[in-house]
C-alpha cells in the first residue's frame, strides 16, 4: 500500500472550508500599536511617524517586527501613508515614467501577463529604465529611507529593488487573482513538483510593493486584496481553482490610496488589479519586486560553457538513450532550468508568464539533432536576450 504524501501532492488537499476559514479572521488593533488605524483590518502607517520610529534605536526593532509579523501571519499586508512626502518627486517620475511608455508603444511593445490586452500599459525593469532616463529623479525616488525600512523588515539586508509600471487605464478591465513571483509564475504542473514546504518558504524571498503615483480612489480600481490568505500553504496551487476565484470575487476588498502612498504585501496574497471604471484617470503604480539576498548560488558557474563544452558527447548520449532520467538529471545540474531573471522586453512570455529557459532550449537542440554550432549560436543570442 502506497503511504500518504506529506509534503507533495498539495492539489489533492485543496479545501476552500480551510480557506474561507483562514481568511475571515479579524485583525485585532492590538496587534498593531504603531499604526495610525486599521482601515478594513489593514494596518495604515503615517509615514512620517513610522521614519521617527524607524530612526530611533529603542523603537527601530519594534517597527520591524510588527510589520513583519503582519506581513507573514496576519492581513499579509500594509499601507504607508505619505511615503513620498514630497510628491512632486512622484510627479517627475511619472512624466519620465509615461516618456518611456509612449516611446514603447510605438515600438510596438506588449502589456501586462495578467489582464487582456490593451487593458494596461506596463514598463518592464521600470527600475533601470528610469534611472538612465531620469537619474536625478531616480536618486530622489530611491534614496527613501521607508522603503529601506519595510524591505529591511521582510527581508533583512542586502535585499534587491526591481520595479515594473503598472497603468490601468480608463475602461481596463480587472487582474486574475494571483499569488507573485517566485511560484506565482508557475503554471500548476512546475508548482506541484515543489515540496509544500518550499511552496511556503518561497514568500519570504520577496516583498511585493506599489508606490502610487495617481491618487486611486474607489472607481480607478486599487488592488483587489484578500487579507490573510497568504497563510494558506496550497495557495500557488489554489489562486487558479474556479472555486477560490469566486471566493476572491465575493470576498476581496479595495483601498483608497493618496500619491505618494505606498502599499506592500506579501507575495502569496490574493490579489488582483481592480477595474479600472473612471471617464478619465489612468491609475499608476509603480510595483516593487524586492528580493532577497539568499536567492543566489555561492558560486559562479558559466553554464553555457560547459554545455558547449559537454554538447558532443550529451547528443551522443541522447541518441542512444533518448532523454532518459539520467539525462534530464544532467540537464537540471548544468542547464538554466528557471526563466528568471529574464529581459522581458525582450523575450516575452509566448505562452503561460515565463520565456524559454537554457534548459528547454538544450531539450529542443537535442531533439532536434542541432550540431555543435547551432547550439553555441543559440546559446549565446540566448545570454544576449537575457541581458537588461
Amino acid at each position: 500500500m502506497t503511504p500518504p504524501l506529506r509534503h507533495f501532492g498539495a492539489s489533492e488537499r485543496l479545501d476552500l472550508v480551510r480557506f474561507a476559514a483562514l481568511c475571515e479572521r479579524h485583525t485585532e488593533p492590538a496587534d498593531y500599536s504603531l499604526a495610525e488605524r486599521l482601515s478594513a483590518g489593514v494596518p495604515v502607517y503615517d509615514g512620517r511617524r513610522a521614519l521617527e520610529l524607524g530612526a530611533r534605536v529603542d523603537t527601530r526593532a519594534s517597527l520591524l517586527d510588527e510589520w513583519h509579523q503582519g506581513l507573514l501571519e496576519g492581513p499579509g499586508v500594509l499601507v504607508i501613508e505619505g511615503m513620498f512626502a514630497d510628491t512632486r518627486v512622484i510627479d517627475d517620475a511619472s512624466e519620465a515614467f509615461f516618456a518611456i511608455i509612449e516611446s514603447e508603444r510605438a515600438a510596438g511593445a506588449k502589456g501586462d501577463h495578467f489582464a487582456p490586452a490593451g487593458s494596461n500599459d506596463r514598463i518592464w525593469n521600470a527600475f533601470q529604465k528610469h534611472g538612465l532616463t531620469a537619474p536625478e529623479n531616480f536618486l530622489a525616488y530611491y534614496a527613501n529611507p521607508l522603503l529601506a525600512l519595510v524591505s529591511e523588515a521582510w527581508l533583512g539586508p542586502h535585499y534587491q529593488v526591481t520595479s515594473q509600471v503598472n497603468v490601468v487605464n480608463p475602461g481596463g478591465q480587472a487582474q486574475r487573482p494571483h499569488r507573485d513571483y517566485h511560484l506565482g509564475f508557475q503554471d500548476d504542473a512546475s508548482v506541484a513538483r515543489y515540496p509544500l514546504p518550499m511552496q511556503v518558504a518561497s514568500q519570504l524571498l520577496t516583498l511585493q510593493g506599489a508606490i502610487a503615483h495617481s491618487d486611486m480612489p474607489l472607481d480607478t480600481g486599487p488592488t483587489q486584496l484578500l487579507p490573510y490568505s497568504q497563510r494558506y500553504p496550497e495557495g500557488y496551487l489554489a489562486y487558479r481553482d474556479p472555486a477560490f476565484r469566486d471566493y476572491f470575487a465575493e470576498h476581496a476588498l479595495q483601498l483608497p490610496l493618496a500619491k505618494g502612498d505606498g502599499l506592500f504585501f506579501n507575495p502569496a496574497l490574493f490579489h488582483a488589479a481592480g477595474e479600472n471604471r473612471s471617464r478619465d484617470r489612468r491609475r499608476m503604480a509603480n510595483l516593487l519586486q524586492v528580493s532577497s539576498a539568499f536567492g543566489r548560488p555561492m558560486e559562479a558557474v558559466d553554464s553555457r560553457r560547459l554545455i558547449e563544452a559537454c554538447y558532443p558527447a550529451l547528443l551522443d548520449a541522447y541518441r542512444r538513450e533518448s532523454l532518459s532520467p539520467g539525462i534530464q538529471a544532467f540537464l537540471t545540474a548544468v542547464a538554466e532550468g528557471y526563466a528568471f531573471p529574464a529581459n522581458l522586453d525582450l523575450t516575452p512570455p509566448e505562452s503561460g508568464m515565463a520565456p524559454e529557459t537554457q534548459r528547454r532550449l538544450v531539450e529542443r537542440a537535442l531533439e532536434q539533432a542541432w550540431s555543435p554550432t547551432t547550439i553555441g549560436k543559440a546559446l549565446e543570442r540566448l545570454e544576449e536576450l537575457r541581458r537588461p
